[in-house]
């Protein structure tokens, strides 16, 4: 996703997941835009490129917001580096 934590290819995918809130947010309006747009205007159509396309987007976001969701609980969020000025643990 777009922020500084997440963008750092030194730290795992599963070392991010469930810390970072913009990142979940931002997965939450992907999933409130995309699945009304393919319900409202490709469900008809199920085996067009353009529905297909749509379904597997929105499925791909609502499932790492599920992953995010259920690890999150576990996980502390990780410190901001313009506030600490540090790398954040792995």
């Amino acid at each position: 996703m777009s922020c500084r934590t997440c963008k750092d290819p030194a730290i795992s995918l599963s070392a991010k997941l469930g810390r970072c809130k913009r990142c979940m947010l931002q997965l939450a309006v992907m999933n409130v835009v995309l699945w009304p747009i393919w319900l409202a205007g490709f469900s008809d159509t199920p085996k067009s490129v353009e529905s297909i396309s749509i379904l597997f987007a929105a499925g791909a976001s609502a499932g790492l917001l599920a992953l995010h969701l259920i690890v999150m609980p576990f996980r502390k969020p990780l410190p901001d580096k313009e506030k600490t000025g540090t790398r954040p643990v792995q």
